[in-house]
This record gives structure tokens, C-alpha cells and sequence, in this order.
């Protein structure tokens, strides 16, 4: 059942091609994990090679969750697959509903469980290339400040989990 994720159709729950979910904007299930480090936050720049959203700067992971598969468990599956990290207790920040226009006539329309983890300094990191092209760790008052000046540079979901979400993210700080 690869490439099928959860998404609403006429008000039911179902297992949808991801790629017609985005060229349709279909309400759908995603997760987004965020990695801190004391005031940082870990970000990565998406590989060229995504079908959506390449060259830029997005949160630490994310994804959607394949067909009957836990968010947790899949937050936790793509922070392995994407960054190589393992290790790592994840905590639930709850839920948060965005939409946006993401290029290329895909629009991501998602209902996303949030999760926080708190990295050790000496964090082991192995991007997996088709994936991410660039990571780095980054206060939040800097890559406030980066999005305001290249927001092309970032992805619309890291901006809106800035603007709109702070508090239920990182517990008011930054």
C-alpha cells in the first residue's frame, strides 16, 4: 500500500494516493517532528529530487503516515529514514490544521501530529541524500529572522508552525 496516506473523501477517512491528495487538496494526515537543543532546533533543506517543495528549508521531519500506521510510530520511522537519528523519546504537542499552496498546482491541505524531541549536543546525524540536501541547528529568533528576509528559501508549513503555532510547539520559548 505504498504511497497511499490517509485523507478525507466526502467526509470519510481513507487510504489516497499521495500524489492525487496533493494535486487535489484533499484534507489528509501528516506528523511533523521537531528536534531542540537547548534554544536551537534542528532544519533541514529538502533534496532537489522532492516532488514538492525542493531546495528548501523545512522542519527537523516530516511526512505522512502510510495507511493504519501510528503517528508516533511513523515520526519516529522518518526521523531514521530522512536524518539517520535514532534514539530519540518523542513527546505529542498535539495536533495542528494547515493549508497551503506548496507549487507545482499541489496544495498541502493537513491535519498534523506534532512531536518535540530534545537531542543530545553530540546528536549523530546521516542524511539519507534523496531526502535532505543540508541540515543545520538554528535558534529560533535567527530562522524568524531568515524566513522574514528569503521566504522562499523556506517551506510554508515551517512558517506557519512558527507564526501560528509557537506555544503548542515549543512551550512559548523563542
Amino acid at each position: 500500500m505504498a504511497n497511499l496516506i490517509p485523507a478525507w473523501v466526502d467526509g470519510r477517512l481513507s487510504p489516497v494516493d499521495k500524489l492525487h491528495v496533493h494535486r487535489q487538496g484533499l484534507r489528509h494526515k501528516a506528523v511533523s517532528v521537531f528536534l531542540l537543543d537547548g534554544d536551537r532546533t534542528l532544519i533541514q533543506r529538502r533534496a532537489l529530487s522532492k516532488y514538492h517543495t525542493p531546495g528548501l528549508w523545512a522542519n527537523t521531519c516530516c511526512t505522512h503516515p502510510e495507511w493504519g500506521e501510528p503517528p508516533m510510530f511513523c515520526a519516529t520511522r522518518r526521523l531514521s529514514e530522512e536524518l539517520g537519528i535514532t534514539g530519540i523519546a518523542l513527546t505529542p504537542r498535539g495536533q495542528v490544521e494547515y493549508r497551503a499552496d506548496v507549487g507545482g498546482g499541489m496544495v498541502e491541505h493537513e491535519l498534523v501530529d506534532v512531536f518535540v524531541g530534545h537531542a543530545p549536543r553530540d546528536l549523530r546525524i546521516m542524511p539519507n541524500p534523496d531526502e535532505v540536501m543540508a541540515h543545520r541547528w538554528i535558534t529560533l529568533p535567527d530562522l524568524r529572522g531568515e524566513i522574514a528576509e528569503t521566504p522562499e528559501c523556506y517551506t510554508p508549513w515551517l512558517e506557519i508552525y512558527l507564526s501560528e503555532h509557537n506555544d503548542q510547539i515549543f512551550d512559548g520559548s523563542g
